[in-house]
């Protein structure tokens, strides 16, 4: 094991004060008027189901050119539940990339139906769509060259930092550029293998995303043994299936399917043939662990004191 895999499998524990503070997050809503989805699909015998290109390992396009991943297992569980509601064996399945911008206005123009990504619960995105249960909760940290260390977020000062578009790792970098990294130098890409490839090549010296999905990019890369994973953990990053607001009979489907695999204990097959590989090792951290126990749909948090994601 190469010393940044056994520094990942490190890595993935998260600190505990999310619960209760998740907890202190929850508000009063507006509401919406409610969408019926799940009329659709029986008119039309389809669902369209918003993928993400190269979110390994939740949701990207293998060497096949096919849409696979943890994330879109999930929601393919998900339409054998819709399928059994609706008494359609028959519903067609259909792929539409999505990227981080744009995934929250194709689900809300109708583009797509459920969006089966690495997306993070937060209460900001709450004001707009829905959220199923959590599936799996990450954490926000920086993969680094080995010569720079990140124990605080101030370590970060006067240094290049590669950001990716339309994530809560981009909304929080914001935040600090105001106040603790006034002097930081950030550069936003359009997605997370041209920021990583930026880090590669020596244009940022750090960049920050959630711990899996930087696990996801140097699980195949030569350069695994040049980088390095903070320990530092700047916020809790659960996910969740994407749907649009007052979709409630489909988010219904969603969610009964998610309790199905939670409660069978199905939950942990999958979980491993994603992040127990021979490429990729994620230990289950608690917090997710917790999420299949007690099935919840709390907003993720920054753990940075005054900001939010």
């Amino acid at each position: 094991m190469s010393p940044l895999s056994a520094h990942l499998l490190r890595a993935t524990l998260i600190p505990a004060s999310f619960a209760v503070t998740a907890l202190t997050a929850l508000a009063a809503l507006p509401a919406h008027a409610a969408v019926d989805t799940m009329s659709k699909i029986r008119e039309t015998r389809t669902i369209v189901l918003g993928v993400r290109e190269a979110a390994a390992p939740f949701s990207f396009v293998n060497a096949q050119k096919q849409s696979v991943g943890y994330s879109v297992d999930l929601c393919m569980n998900a339409v054998e539940e819709i399928k059994r509601e609706l008494k359609l064996p028959d519903i067609k399945v259909q792929y539409k990339p999505v990227s981080g911008p744009d995934r929250i206005p194709k689900l809300l123009s109708g583009e797509i139906d459920l969006e089966c990504g690495s997306t993070t619960n937060t209460m900001a995105r709450q004001e707009k769509v829905d959220f199923s249960y959590t599936f799996f909760v990450a954490g926000m940290r920086v993969l680094t060259s080995q010569n720079l260390h990140v124990d605080t977020v101030k370590d970060l000062q006067k240094q290049p930092v590669a950001l990716t578009k339309g994530t809560t790792s981009e909304k929080l970098f914001r935040q600090l550029a105001e106040g603790e990294l006034r002097d930081a130098k950030f550069t936003t890409y359009d997605n997370n293998v041209e920021a990583f490839k930026a880090l590669k090549e020596g244009k940022v010296r750090a960049f920050a995303q959630d711990d899996s999905l930087l696990q996801g990019l140097v699980s195949n890369d030569k350069t695994i043994d040049t980088l390095s994973l903070s320990r530092l953990a700047l916020s809790v990053e659960p996910y969740a299936v994407m749907a649009r607001k007052g979709d409630t009979a489909l988010l219904a489907a969603v969610d009964r399917s998610l309790v199905q695999l939670y409660s069978s204990g199905e939950i942990n097959k999958l979980y491993d043939k994603w992040f127990n590989t021979s490429t990729l090792t994620i230990k289950m951290g608690r917090l997710t662990r917790d999420s299949f126990v007690r099935p919840n749909k709390q907003p993720g948090v920054a753990m940075v004191l005054g900001h939010s994601i």
